[in-house]
């Protein structure tokens, strides 16, 4: 199963979603892997902290070698696994991000090696039970590679006007997408992050999707300073604080997915 975590909105909890769910697939004894496409690499310094620039040569380094080796000599290439790391956590892998691919994205664009994220992740099907996948808080080259490479998008809603007016562009460009591209792509769901209960807001806008007929998820995710903490430990919450409520929500999110992927074999 690969999903893909994406939002054209900033600040939404794309990372946070991302390494939380992965990490509890792992705990559970999935072996999952993680794809930070994001060139900020967020993701990657949450769950493996800081990386030695001079451990590998830049171009070599996880996704960024990845997609470097297409558009170099077909002889020298490697299978996708050699671009995965891994990371303190069993069963949890992370091909991470690189500055690299900022530089990369015009060529990578130009040349249209826009399938073959899609083409690595299909030979590493059977090496990884869950897959997550990170993206650029924009529609772009590796948003777009992202969605294509993906069975199920999970979009972060962080309960504010703005989010809600940029999600019905998101909505309009992942369908265009689905229509040129990836037609068996599904919108898993919207994940409510950075709910606040005590406030009117969150609330009705929650209120409002849903009788739009979106597809938001039931188990919603709380504003909590211990997110930020986790972040600063680079430790997912269901290692640093596996009581936490925050926790514990994040455990009822992913039970849902679980649920939706067991109903959808049956």
């Amino acid at each position: 199963m690969k999903r893909v975590v994406f939002n054209q909105k900033g600040g939404v909890g794309k990372t946070s979603i991302t390494c939380n769910l992965a990490a509890i697939g792992a705990a559970m004894g999935y072996k999952t892997l993680v794809v930070d496409l994001d060139v900020q690499g967020n993701t990657t310094h949450y769950l493996v902290g800081d990386i030695d620039a001079d451990a590998f040569p830049a171009q070599a380094q996880g996704v960024a070698g990845l997609f470097k080796q297409t558009v170099g000599s077909r002889k020298m290439r490697q299978n996708p696994d050699s671009f995965v790391w891994d990371t303190p956590y069993e069963n949890l892998f992370i091909m991470p991000s690189s500055p690299v691919l900022s530089d990369l994205e015009k060529e990578l664009e130009s040349r249209y090696k826009i399938y073959k994220l899609r083409d690595a992740l299909e030979k590493l099907d059977e090496e990884y039970d869950r897959v997550y996948i990170d993206t650029p808080p924009n529609f772009n080259f590796y948003s777009k590679a992202a969605l294509i490479a993906a069975d199920s998008v999970l979009i972060p809603f962080d309960c504010d006007s703005f989010a809600r007016q940029s999600l019905y562009s998101l909505l309009d460009n992942i369908g265009e997408l689905q229509e040129d591209h990836n037609p068996d792509l599904e919108v898993e769901g919207i994940v409510i992050n950075q709910f606040n209960s005590q406030a009117r807001l969150p609330a009705e806008l929650v209120a409002e999707l849903e009788e739009e007929g979106l597809p938001v998820f039931s188990s919603y995710l709380n504003t909590s300073v211990k997110m930020k903490e986790s972040h600063r430990e680079h430790r997912p919450l269901i290692d640093l604080a596996p009581g936490h409520k925050l926790t514990g929500q994040f455990l009822d999110l992913h039970a849902e997915l679980e649920k939706t992927l067991a109903r959808a074999a049956a």
